[in-house]
């Protein structure tokens, strides 16, 4: 019977191994066909609202999104003229940019002459659809009078030399009204005829990508097609000075990717170096990471299966799984150790630590499960991986290393010593019960205390970009004077031609803002894509030739033009009288193409918007007082760009509050079932309150601005203090069945105290080094589990009545 009792526990031991080995391996070819990530967005929700929408689609594809600032630095002017003018025509014969701007007009109709003649010849052929001065007034004897004699004026300034080729074409000077719109309010200085900065000696050029913004690969190639280019001039003592987002993104891609393998080799090297001293045995280490490598596995494999890809990020965060996935292989390994008949420590264990720990389990899994359900990809993705990891590291301990190493651990190492260390501590914490009280209410004074909200993070505390970084991208946008406005108008329609429409209806508002001085001026798709509505009433505001003639004749008579001389002038307007509007696909091929696509964007759920970009004036323009301006029009709203950022972050932390507080009740729910006592769950649930009561008021005394990712480790704080709790209720508690005492508690082992103390060193070495991450949103998260994790186990150990300690060779 004992044979067959024995043969078939090697055959489910096997059968387990088996499972556990193609569990790996299947887990192993999803990660394989994983996409991973870095795009910061996916901290953004992933089911806005309309405003949200818009900035969204901004973040991720919009114009701004594909956009490089760069500066020439070193040399004198001249050098940096002809570096400019070198750079720009290397870079103009790539495919990788849609537009190369450096300010040098003769430039482009040298090099660049193809695409930019091209342009202006059709808005030459275009320009009684486009010009907003052709009108039926237009057109009368006094319009045409008026509008000549405005032309002839320009003859004698520096614009005369771009009216007077056209001058007989042209003589109402519709083309300079097309061009007077399209310039910037505010643009960079020139010297040695090109962009230059105000202040600092620095050529200036300006690019956009082809590529949209999320394809960080293509960023990368044009990156590197900038610093190529740029290499012969570096050669000569130039400077090269790069901004932008495409870069922040691909840096930041590069900079998580490195801190994840850093982390992740680091992290291991620390546990093993702590396994080793505690067993001296390298088998017993290469068997406690067993159970965290198939945490990692699982985590990684059900979150590119469930979400299509992987954040940077949330694989960074693996590596926080070390510190908490090898605890379960720790506890094992010293708690399966001594049985009586040799062969039978893993039941023992299983029999007495393995419903704690499976408790604990399910704690963490409720904790993380709130998370999951977020509306914030990012946080979703947090959740499931957390959830997957430690069900995957738990199952391992389960059911491999019982087969594996049915005694535990044989190595001595520091094992004793270190059950001798937490014996002592755990003989003093309790007498520091009332200092420790003490203390709590002084933490919660700190925080009721405080003048400031201790909640005050913002989503570009997730970014990783350094604060240097982001200052030279300030001062090369504010010397390109780039469009960094802070607020859009957003025009919206069912089709394009609706949303055009309503962009025209608010840009009549807009001009009378103009007039008043409250907005230098604003950019918008209209100036070169006008609604078809508004051209065919301008193609109709053409007159016939022989009424057009006939008034030339008089509106001339007296100038120094002629009406003899402008037959070219009434042979366009007859050609425009029986041209049809222009829709987008007749910018195709033209540089003008990704001016008019940067401010038209079709919507995901459906619809179109048009994007008005407010160039502020001298004055700020309060949001409020342009919605006014823009009040009774259909389809326009205003998006405050901060404060849709700032409505972003706050509508994430309290989703995460609330499904933090719900995780957090489910668990008090879990633990309320299992152990139906008030006073033991009271009793487990004391040191977790007080463990992150004192870490925030040790956070709020160092100012720390809390964010999304310290409510991330709070709830960790929670998921690994709760097995330390669990295991002192435990131990306490051996002999107790429903509400009575039955037995008196078993003494302690010094074995379980060190697998305590050990779990403990790992989990708080693990995020201790997580917290000296150059990535913000990683440190957050590591300054906040390893103190808390620490105050976890000392504070379960002060919660509890003295306890008997027996070692256990």
């Amino acid at each position: 019977m004992r044979r067959l009792a024995a043969l078939s526990q090697r055959t489910r031991g096997r059968l387990a191994l088996l499972a556990w080995l193609a569990g790996m391996l299947l887990g192993g070819a999803l990660i394989a066909r994983t996409a991973f990530s870095t795009d910061l967005s996916a901290f953004l929700p992933a089911s806005p609202d309309a405003r949200q929408r818009v900035l969204i689609e901004q973040l991720q594809n919009g114009v701004a999104a594909r956009t490089l600032l760069i500066g020439i630095d070193g040399g004198d002017a001249v050098q940096r003229a002809r570096a400019s003018r070198t750079l720009a025509a290397a870079l103009r014969g790539s495919t990788l940019f849609e537009q190369v701007q450096n300010g040098d007009r003769g430039d482009e109709q040298g090099a660049e002459s193809g695409d930019w003649q091209a342009a202006g010849r059709w808005l030459v052929e275009h320009r009684y659809q486009l010009s907003p001065a052709v009108t039926p007034e237009r057109f009368t004897v006094a319009g045409l009078r008026d509008a000549i004699d405005e032309t002839l004026s320009l003859l004698g300034t520096p614009a005369g030399n771009a009216v007077k080729p056209l001058l007989e074409r042209d003589p109402t000077g519709e083309m300079q009204r097309i061009a007077e719109s399209l310039i910037p309010a505010s643009a960079p200085r020139s010297e040695e005829g090109v962009w230059v900065a105000r202040t600092a000696a620095r050529a200036l050029l300006l690019l956009t990508t082809r590529a949209a913004g999320a394809d960080l690969d293509a960023q990368a190639a044009a990156l590197e097609r900038v610093r190529g280019a740029f290499a012969p001039l570096a050669a000569q003592g130039l400077q090269l000075q790069l901004s932008g987002p495409p870069l922040f993104a691909v840096q930041s891609r590069a900079r998580i990717e490195h801190e994840a393998r850093q982390l992740a080799i680091v992290g291991s090297l620390v546990m093993g170096g702590l396994l080793l001293l505690a067993f001296a045995s390298l088998r017993a280490l290469a068997v406690a990471l067993l159970p965290v490598a198939t945490g990692i596995v699982a985590g990684i494999a059900v979150v590119g299966l469930g979400f299509g890809n992987v954040h940077g990020l949330t694989l960074a965060f693996g590596s926080t799984l070390i510190g908490e996935a090898v605890d379960y292989a720790i506890y094992y390994l010293i708690q399966a150790r001594g049985a009586a008949v040799p062969g039978t420590g893993w039941q023992r264990w299983r029999h007495d630590n393995w419903p704690t720990v499976r408790l604990g389990l399910l704690t963490s899994v409720c904790g993380f499960a709130a998370l999951a359900f977020s509306g914030f990809p990012g946080l979703a993705q947090l959740g499931v991986f957390s959830m997957a990891g430690l069900a995957g590291a738990a199952l391992a301990t389960r059911f491999v290393l019982p087969v594996l190493v049915p005694d535990g651990a044989a190595g001595q190492g520091l094992r004793q010593s270190m059950g001798r260390w937490a014996a002592a501590a755990l003989r003093l914490l309790p007498r520091l019960r009332i200092a420790i009280f003490l203390l709590g209410a002084l933490a919660l004074g700190v925080l009721l205390t405080r003048s400031e909200p201790l909640w005050r993070g913002s989503l570009g505390s997730l970014s990783p970009v350094p604060q240097e970084a982001l200052a030279l991208d300030e001062q090369l946008r504010a010397d390109l004077g780039a469009s960094d406005a802070r607020t859009l108008v957003v025009a919206t329609g069912a089709d394009p031609q609706a949303a055009l429409r309503a962009a025209e209806a608010a840009g009549l508002r807009l001009d009378a803002l103009v007039e008043q001085g409250l907005l230098a001026g604003y950019e918008t798709p209209t100036r070169l894509l006008p609604s078809v509505a508004t051209q065919r009433a301008r193609l109709a505001s053409l007159p016939e030739a022989a009424l057009l003639r006939e008034r030339l004749q008089e509106a001339t008579a007296g100038g120094p033009l002629k009406a003899m001389r402008l037959e070219a002038f009434i042979a366009e307007v007859q050609v425009a009288r029986g041209s049809s509007p222009i829709e987008r696909a007749a910018l195709a091929g033209t540089p003008l193409a990704s001016v008019v696509d940067a401010l038209m964007l079709q919507r995901r759920g459906g619809g179109w918007s048009a994007l008005i970009a407010l160039q502020p004036g001298p004055t700020e323009l309060e949001p409020q007082r342009l919605r006014g301006a823009l009040q009774g029009l259909a389809g326009i709203d205003v998006v405050d760009i901060g404060l849709e950022l700032g409505s972003l972050y706050d509508s994430y932390l309290h989703e995460a509050f609330l499904q933090a507080l719900l995780g957090a009740l489910a668990v008090v729910v879990l633990l309320a079932f299992y152990l139906r006592s008030a006073q033991r769950l009271f009793t487990v649930c004391l040191p977790l309150a007080l463990a992150m009561l004192f870490t925030l008021a040790g956070l709020a005394v160092f100012d720390v601005a809390l964010g999304i990712l310290h409510l991330v480790g709070l709830l960790l704080v929670v998921a690994v203090g709760s097995n330390y709790a669990l295991f002192f209720d435990q131990l306490r508690n051996d002999g107790v069945t429903g509400g009575g005492r039955t037995a008196a508690p078993a003494p302690l082992s010094d074995d379980t105290l060190a697998s305590l103390l050990l779990a403990n060193l790992t989990t708080v070495a693990s995020f201790g080094l997580i917290a000296l991450s150059d990535i913000p949103a990683l440190s957050a998260i590591g300054r906040v589990v390893a103190p808390g994790a620490l105050l976890a186990l000392l504070l379960a150990a002060a919660c509890s009545r003295p306890l008997r300690v027996a070692r256990r060779g």
